[in-house]
């Protein structure tokens, strides 16, 4: 963006101001040699304006007085200095629009400079967000922590509770087992009790049937004993009828009677025996069925006892299967809640990370456009700085380098319409402007760079910080892994 390229075409303005400097492609060239042509350009010009007026006061000192001008000369004069005034304009209309368009892109680039810094400032505030979010998470997974000790512990106390009733259970089973021993043994008992009272009866029975045959033999013996006494005392009768003896005969019924008096007595004697034997073995039979009665009321009584106690027992222990069961499932579903809920938190802090490396990387190529834009801007408030020096010194040099003597020169200076007084005066104020840019401009490029410096330094900063956040939300992350 220089005016190397550029010329004067203007042959007129050659021959009165001499050839036009052409300027070097970079700025700063352009700015260190601005003085020396400047200075060049008005030495050759006042020699060539010198010399000129010279030739021409000598000319016409020879052929006639300087009141009688040389019309055709001072209009070719005029032509030359119109079409040189022309190209003047033209070009100061064309460097005009290229000051006005690099203002407009410097505003432009300001502008973008704003809308960058408040995105910066975005980017510093949304770095800022993700520690207060990792610290919620934090607290929210020690919360998580907290209650699942707390689910554990009750867990660990509900398994103690279990264990005890397990035990008690045992306890309760065996208890069981030997009171279900017991009534086994005292049914055997009872059988074989059942069994002794089924001997007696059949003693008593068979007693009984003896008791009844000997009853019997004791009547049919009774009836022998009658009839053979009937039969004797019939013969006796007859023997009485029919012969007396002399001899004393013996008493047959007091023998019999005798006979009669001892199987009586006898069988007497062996049925109070044999009833005093039954009634002793019944009263036995009947105390020992009356103890196993006892003792085997006693046993169902206890056996029920034990029922009602195993059902109960049994329907606690299903109860507390069952609380256990349901807890269990709680604990497994908290587990399973929790870990999904970690597994959110961490892919969370995944995508916050990630966004974190983008939002640097992003925050990196901006830093990196502001800085080429920086670059650019600086450039071309130096292009823009040497092209007013150059309109400067164009002035000055125009200001001071055209000065005709006589009236006629005044005159055609006043029909041209510029007063070039009047443009020294500026040209002297706009150079004291420009030396004020200058220092400026010197100032704005420090400031430039102390905020470029501070710039990155905050970068720097802020990235071990988040660095620095990073480190213990990993190492978090480990250990809950």
């Amino acid at each position: 963006m220089s005016f190397g390229s550029e010329s004067f075409s203007a042959s007129s303005y050659r021959k009165i101001f001499g050839d036009s400097p052409r300027y070097a492609s970079s700025p700063s060239r352009s700015t260190v040699n601005l003085s020396s042509r400047t200075g060049y350009r008005s030495s050759s010009a006042s020699r060539s304006n010198a010399s000129a007026l010279g030739s021409y006061n000598r000319k016409s000192g020879r052929s006639m007085p300087l009141e009688t001008f040389d019309l055709t000369q001072s209009n070719a004069l005029n032509n030359e200095f119109k079409i040189v005034r022309t190209n003047e304009k033209e070009q100061m209309q064309g460097l005009n629009d290229r000051f006005v368009m690099f203002i407009d892109k410097v505003r432009t680039l300001e502008q973008h400079n704003a809308v960058l810094e408040t995105e910066l400032t975005a980017l510093r505030q949304r770095q800022a967000e993700p520690s207060r979010l990792a610290e919620l998470y934090q607290q929210e997974i020690r919360e998580l922590r907290s209650q699942l000790e707390e689910l554990s512990g009750e867990k660990s106390q509900f398994m103690i509770e279990r264990d005890s009733v397990e035990d008690e259970l045992h306890k309760v089973r065996g208890k069981y087992e030997d009171e279900f021993r017991a009534r086994e043994e005292a049914e055997a008992t009872l059988k074989a009790y059942k069994k002794d009272v089924d001997d007696a009866t059949m003693v008593r029975l068979d007693l009984e049937k003896k008791v009844e045959s000997l009853l019997d033999e004791i009547n049919f013996l009774r009836k022998v004993h009658e009839e053979e006494v009937a039969e004797l005392t019939d013969m006796i009768q007859a023997a009485q009828v029919s012969v007396e003896m002399e001899v004393a005969k013996p008493d047959l019924t007091s023998a019999l009677k005798e006979i009669r008096g001892q199987y009586e007595s006898m069988a007497s004697k062996n049925l109070q025996s044999a009833e005093e034997w039954y009634k002793t073995k019944f009263a036995d039979l009947s105390e020992q069925a009356g103890k196993s009665n006892d003792a085997i009321r006693a046993s169902r009584e206890e056996l029920n006892e034990y029922r009602r106690q195993l059902q109960s027992k049994t329907i606690e222990i299903e109860s507390l299967r069952g609380y256990n069961e349901s807890l269990e499932k709680q604990l497994r579903e908290m587990e399973e809640r929790h870990n999904m809920e970690i597994g959110n938190y961490q892919d969370n802090m995944m995508e916050l990370e990630n966004d974190l490396r983008a939002t640097k990387g992003e925050m990196a190529r901006h830093l990196r456009e502001y800085q080429d834009l920086l670059n650019v801007k600086m450039a071309l408030d130096i292009e823009i700085a040497a092209y007013r020096k150059l309109l400067e010194g164009e002035e000055t040099r125009i200001g001071t380098g055209i000065s005709f003597p006589g009236s006629s020169m005044s005159s055609i200076s006043s029909g041209q319409g510029y007063n070039y007084q009047s443009r020294m005066y500026s040209s002297s104020g706009k150079s004291s402007k420009s030396k004020d840019e200058e220092q400026q401009q010197q100032q704005s490029k420090s400031m430039g760079k102390v905020t470029q410096r501070e710039v990155y330094e905050e970068t720097a900063v802020t990235t071990n910080k988040m660095e620095k956040q990073q480190d213990p939300s990993d190492n978090s992350t480990n250990q809950n892994n």
